[in-house]
């Protein structure tokens, strides 16, 4: 809830639902995915995201607020995962079919980490990571940046001689697009979006990829926002 972009986004309404609830039900129909936990804070303003948590009855878990890599990796322990599937909740587009490509590729090809945004070919805002809890606790351990800290994964990713790494890439580069959620001009395409397509959620990235390539003005509505930088 405490964005700095958009204070609230989370939880802000999305064609009658709020932006978690759709990334929540949206993960809910991934094949692949046991069991689907949110991760938030112990901070008082997050008190409305687990109160929206019991409301779709998904279990929620609360740790720090700053150091996101330590909320993951107690959340993970505390419900004795042995792989970890990384959503982020600004991303109400995330297609659950490219949730279960991800982890069939994990599982096909023995790794640590696998991802789809390793290198950028998906639209912002699909973004899929799954890594192990061996390779969760290590970085936990050894990350000490407080951008390792705040961005969960960047350890993992930036030491490819630590991990073994596997991309998982799209069948053209489509990364010029944005759909994840930071400003309120993201919030506005996102509507329309929603809006376009019924307001349904079962719906998948190539026919959001298709509506944008018929309405091209779309892409307009947030094609000056710059991505907010994890890092330098």
């Amino acid at each position: 809830m405490g964005s700095g972009r958009l204070p609230g986004k989370v939880l802000m309404d999305l064609g009658g639902e709020s932006v978690l609830a759709r990334v929540v039900q949206r993960v809910r129909r991934a094949v692949l995915v046991q069991e689907v936990i949110v991760a938030t804070s112990v901070s008082e303003k997050d008190d409305a995201v687990v109160a929206e948590c019991r409301r779709m009855q998904v279990p929620c878990f609360r740790g720090s607020e700053h150091d996101v890599l330590d909320r993951y990796y107690k959340c993970a322990q505390s419900h004795a995962a042995g792989s970890v599937v990384r959503i982020t909740a600004d991303c109400p587009l995330i297609d659950p079919d490219l949730v279960d490509a991800t982890i069939r590729t994990f599982l096909d090809e023995p790794c640590d980490y696998a991802s789809n945004a390793l290198v950028p070919t998906y639209p912002k805002g699909l973004d899929v990571e799954i890594f192990t809890m061996t390779a969760l606790a290590r970085a936990w351990r050894a990350a000490s940046q407080s951008y390792e800290r705040e961005h969960v994964t960047p350890y993992l990713y930036e030491h490819p001689e630590l991990f073994r790494l596997v991309s998982v890439t799209a069948d053209a580069d489509h990364s010029q697009y944005r759909w994840t959620l930071d400003t309120a001009e993201d919030l506005g395409l996102l509507r329309k979006i929603y809006a376009s397509l019924g307001n349904r959620d079962d719906f998948g990235w190539r026919e959001v990829l298709q509506l944008m390539r018929r309405e091209p003005e779309l892409a307009e509505i947030n094609a000056h926002v710059l991505q907010k930088a994890g890092h330098a």
